[in-house]
């Protein structure tokens, strides 16, 4: 059965954060790399039981990845919340081993707008951080990615 982590780099998101740690019940572990915030951000973090560790100017948010307990990483912004589908799906993939043969699995990201919901394009957001290493934010596309159910909610008002 794996577990996973969530990794979340934040940086003055206290208005934000508990929509999304909320909707994070089937994660083992909530990681929050904090980039000095001066707001409530580390407290809101707190009371959810996320671990919080202070962002080191220079270094990439991918190399956080390896301050995580668990080799699963998904992936997230401060403002995304798991839709219901996707922390079902998460929580049926805990039930079964993925097994070495996969390394991620892309989600569909469904972001708010002035005109309603739109689909955008789906992102690489949960890898095993053994075989996949990033730079940026995010972990790169990857060619042979399976796709999770479900949808990464990404707000744009708090």
């Amino acid at each position: 059965m794996p577990k996973f982590t969530a990794l979340l780099r934040t940086h003055n998101d206290a208005l934000r954060l508990g929509r999304t740690l909320e909707s994070l019940r089937p994660c083992d572990e909530v990681l929050i790399i904090d980039d000095s915030s001066e707001d409530d951000t580390a407290k809101v973090a707190r009371e959810y039981g996320a671990v919080i560790k202070a962002a080191i100017p220079g270094v990439s948010p991918g190399a956080y990845a390896m301050d995580a307990q668990y080799e699963w990483i998904l992936c997230l912004r401060p403002n995304e919340s798991l839709s219901d589908s996707l922390e079902a799906a998460l929580l049926e993939w805990k039930e079964r081993d993925p097994g070495t043969a996969v390394i991620c699995y892309r989600v569909l990201i469904r972001e708010e707008s002035s005109q309603g919901w739109r689909e955008c394009p789906a992102e690489v957001r949960l890898v095993n951080r053994n075989m996949v290493n990033w730079i940026g934010d995010m972990p790169p596309a990857q060619p042979d990615c399976a796709t999770m159910h479900g949808e990464l909610l990404c707000f744009h008002h708090p």
